[in-house]
């Protein structure tokens, strides 16, 4: 029998749909959880701070925060059976706005992820095509254009023209607002009516795609790693990722990267966590689905880190052979020409077609590069391997280079632009459900009209979303990307832990999951929740807002005369937009507090929620109307 804990009354409507299989709840937790950042950030991160020492850093803050907050939000949504607007309305009123601002972030996510999106198409159309068009510069003409932009390409290289100059065709600096890139536009539009078509009928026609878009990419993956592996230059690139540096375990700056990657990849915050587990049968085992979808998404992670360092490794071996033949070249010539001493001459054979290993032109180059008088580099591998390894950056410009490289380069690009359409396409459709779940549960009107809700709430979403296609659209989706999002997040992370263990009680919340479980789980969790999660939120808070305000936020622009990346400052009107961004999702926290103060004093404090709630079989539910007002409300008001 299903023991229930949810409120009945206006808020929820009257048969909530339901997953047709664990499978199919499954896939959607780990297509929403496992997104863009597990390709993108996470190997960067990796790489920058210590590698394997990282990794075990990662477990570590995986399990005492990660998972802990994780299952709460589990529990909470699929106890109350309601999206996040509902839950928090139903654990503490005073806290309602939580869920408002959940919404308001999924929302803000959704616009510039849908972005992402809208990229990959683009990449992906250009796909079929051989050689890609971005395997090299445009061709000798005598248009002037065409003369700047030969310049821009032999000054970058031909992928990084193509991204700045033949996809987004980007603006200098982000103040050059006002111009529109159609290509981005036609391709903004199809992103969305595919996650529109996903989420027609909810969840039902949403867990059909994830059954592709969730499965795919670790087909496309372990393709890559094969592939990977068997290249020269590979182990180099994993070695250099997850050699482990156990010295960052002391730098605070480490341990604060990896508590928010760990935040942010699981989507805690967001509502989505709660929304997909309302749909659950009270009975379901959400302890264990906590760690196993946590566990999933972390070993998805490293598997991309292989993925991105072999090829990154491939790619970096063939620049750095290129430039010692390059030098060697140069050198051989000065020798010829009498500029240099026979004493400073490498010992290896200079004018050998055959690459010269990294380690012994590294050597020579140490101890004569100075005082031979030709412009030499030292061709450093582990330079080379750090350039454009993180975001955009790593996706559009160095895996496409190394991709171009490869044997049957359109197919392998294909395959790879189509498996990142497909994880941010699992996301979004979580994140969608994040915004559209709890204002059907809240609203009766919007529950009676999902689809129009559905549809209406893309055709909003492309609109503003018209922002970013914007010839200086990429330095929105960086502003979104960096702010708009990430402190509300964790604001409304530190509400959730404290409402549920402080306000409605750590012990009555284990009871609660006792009842539905029919086991309790251990103790532990009720001081990581009141005390070690909640205290590293707080910290986690304190450390962001200040390091938001102290230093003025910087931007990497693209500057088409010198044809490099340079970082600038937001000018004020941006720190302004940034300002309004943070300040419009966290508004519904402080507007809920005084509003629930408000409705408190017009009437008496014991019949608050008296028509908010009925009592559902009191005999077996700790969770009862009477108790829920008893303890929490009176005690607060």
């Amino acid at each position: 029998e299903e023991k229930s804990l949810k409120p009945q009354g206006s808020s929820e409507p009257a048969a909530r749909a339901g997953w047709n299989s664990k499978i199919e709840y499954f896939l959607a937790q780990v297509g929403f959880s496992v997104g863009l950042g597990n390709v993108w950030r996470f190997p960067y991160l990796c790489h920058q701070n210590g590698g394997g020492a990282f990794l075990l850093l990662y477990v570590l803050l995986l399990l005492v925060l990660g998972i802990p907050l994780f299952f709460l939000e589990l529990a909470a949504g699929q106890a109350i059976r309601q999206g996040s607007i509902g839950v928090w309305k139903y654990i503490s009123p005073k806290l309602a706005g939580i869920g408002y601002s959940s919404c308001v972030v999924c929302f803000f996510v959704a616009l510039y992820y849908n972005v992402i999106l809208a990229w990959s198409l683009f990449y992906l159309g250009n796909s079929f095509q051989y050689p890609l068009p971005w395997e090299q510069c445009p061709k000798q003409g005598n248009i002037t254009g065409v003369c700047t932009d030969m310049k821009e390409c032999e000054r970058s290289s031909p992928t990084s023209y193509f991204w700045f100059r033949k996809a987004l065709d980007t603006t200098d600096s982000i103040d050059e607002v006002g111009s529109f890139n159609t290509n981005m536009i036609c391709c903004l539009l199809a992103a969305w009516t595919i996650v529109c078509l996903g989420m027609f009928k909810g969840i039902k026609s949403s867990v059909k795609v994830m059954y592709f878009s969730s499965i795919f990419p670790y087909v496309v993956l372990i393709c890559f790693l094969v592939r990977g592996f068997m290249l020269e230059g590979a182990m180099d690139g994993i070695i250099y990722m997850f050699y482990p540096k156990l010295e960052i375990w002391a730098d605070l700056q480490v341990w604060l990267q990896a508590a928010t990657q760990v935040f942010f990849a699981l989507g805690l915050g967001f509502g989505s966590i709660i929304a997909y587990s309302s749909y659950n049968p009270k009975n379901n085992n959400c302890h264990r689905d906590a760690f196993t979808v946590s566990f999933i998404n972390f070993l998805t992670s490293v598997l991309a880190s292989l993925v991105v360092f072999a090829v990154l490794g491939f790619h970096a071996k063939v620049k750095v052979d290129a430039c010692i033949a390059s030098n060697l070249k140069q050198l051989s010539e000065r020798y010829q020409h009498g500029f240099i001493d026979q004493t400073q001459m490498p010992t290896f054979n200079s004018s050998d077609s055959s690459p010269v290993a990294a380690e012994v032109y590294s050597s020579w180059f140490k101890e004569y590069g100075s005082k031979v008088s030709a412009n030499l580099t030292d061709c450093d591998l582990e330079k080379e391997m750090q350039k454009g390894v993180k975001g955009t950056g790593l996706a559009f410009i160095a895996f496409t280079e190394a991709m171009s490289r490869l044997p049957g380069s359109p197919f392998w690009s294909a395959l790879f632009f189509l498996m990142l359409l497909n994880l941010g396409l699992s996301t979004m459709f979580g994140t969608m459900e994040g915004i559209l779940a709890p204002l059907t549960d809240r609203f009766k009107t919007l529950a009676k009209n999902k689809t129009k809700l559905t549809i209406f709430s893309c055709i909003i979403g492309f609109v503003i979303g018209l922002l970013f296609t914007q010839r200086c659209g990429n330095y929105f989706v960086t502003m979104f990307d960096d702010y708009s999002a990430t402190l509300p997040l964790i604001i409304v992370v530190v509400f959730e832990c404290f409402s549920v263990s402080w306000l409605y009680g750590a012990d009555r919340f284990l009871d609660d999951i006792e009842v539905m479980l029919g086991w309790r789980p251990p103790i532990i969790y009720k001081y990581l929740w009141k005390y070690i999660c909640l205290l590293a939120m707080v910290g986690l808070l304190a450390v962001t807002t200040i390091r938001t305000f102290i230093k003025r936020p910087t931007y990497t622009a693209w500057n088409q005369e010198t044809a490099s990346n340079s970082d600038l400052p937001y000018p004020d009107w941006a720190l302004a937009v940034l300002a309004l961004l943070i300040l419009f999702a966290m508004m519904p926290v402080p507007v809920g507090l005084i509003h629930s103060f408000l409705q408190d004093r017009k009437k008496p404090s014991r019949d608050t929620e008296a028509g908010q709630y009925s009592i559902v079989n009191t005999d077996e539910t700790p969770m009862t109307e009477l108790d829920f007002r008893n303890g929490v409300a009176t005690s607060m008001s």
